[in-house]
């Protein structure tokens, strides 16, 4: 449980999500909260807005970026996946070594500029392996587990679900579910993903639907937390709505705006 200052009666929690890089702002997330809760996809692999930036531009040039982006705009993911698939052939049997590499340079960078105490689970773009390399004593990992902070338990389930980008932390719907049950009744969900709803799944810009969580969904409407806190879709048609007695509310817009959500009470 996070401290709360001697008679302040009070706790603030500051909740960021897909960071993508920006450790500048991470390291000030944390100012004027007693705690920070990120919601994954800490790792930067391609900037849809500025194809310069990550880990696919610095390996294969930003021409490459822009084609791979415009092929998976189009929802054209066959083209997609071979036009990688032959751009990794050109790099040799290191392109698996280097992008670890690259991931742990981020990773390093990252998980440094987490304040104490922070609680944190994966997004769909993160490597869960190496986060037990990375996390410093008052990072707290969690995925399907529960933890109280200033009186109010706060559950975190991680990752994604299958989709054809095939990113690297995709799971079955039949796991994400168990995840979910596991959890149970708690008064703040921290998921990556969002629920299954079409205003809070639907991205403007990259013009597609992302995938939600129908069990998610149904666990908002069977155990009624105060709040669901997500990110993923990053420019959503709604970032906050009302799932019955829940506050639904989308955190994912760290890296472009370099500001937490704040929830105090």
């Amino acid at each position: 449980m996070a401290p709360t200052p001697p008679g302040n009666t009070r706790t603030r929690v500051h909740v960021v999500s897909d960071v993508h890089g920006n450790a500048r702002d991470l390291a000030r997330a944390g100012e004027g909260a007693d705690a920070l809760v990120c919601l994954g996809d800490l790792v930067l692999f391609l900037d849809y807005a500025d194809h310069s930036r990550g880990i696919f531009p610095d390996l294969f040039g930003v021409a490459s970026a822009d084609r791979i982006v415009e092929l998976r705009t189009a929802r054209r993911f066959t083209e997609a996946r071979e036009y990688g698939r032959r751009l990794w052939a050109g790099v040799g049997g290191d392109a698996e070594k280097l992008v670890e590499d690259a991931v742990r340079r981020q990773y390093a960078e990252l998980f440094a500029a987490f304040p104490t105490p922070t609680y944190a689970t994966y997004g769909n773009v993160d490597m869960p392996p190496l986060w037990r390399e990375y996390a410093r004593p008052g990072t707290t990992v969690l995925d399907g587990e529960r933890v109280e902070i200033g009186g109010r338990v706060f559950g975190f389930v991680g990752g994604g679900l299958r989709t054809p980008m095939r990113t690297p932390y995709e799971i079955d719907d039949e796991e994400y579910a168990a995840k979910i049950e596991a959890v149970g009744e708690v008064d703040v969900l921290c998921t990556h993903i969002p629920p299954e709803v079409p205003e809070l799944v639907y991205d403007t810009v990259a013009r597609r639907f992302e995938r939600g969580s129908r069990a998610l969904l149904d666990a908002i409407r069977r155990t009624r937390p105060r709040y669901a806190l997500f990110g993923h879709v990053h420019q959503p048609l709604v970032r906050r709505m009302r799932i019955g007695a829940t506050e639904c509310v989308n955190v994912g817009h760290f890296a472009s705006t370099g500001t937490p959500w704040a929830l105090e009470w």
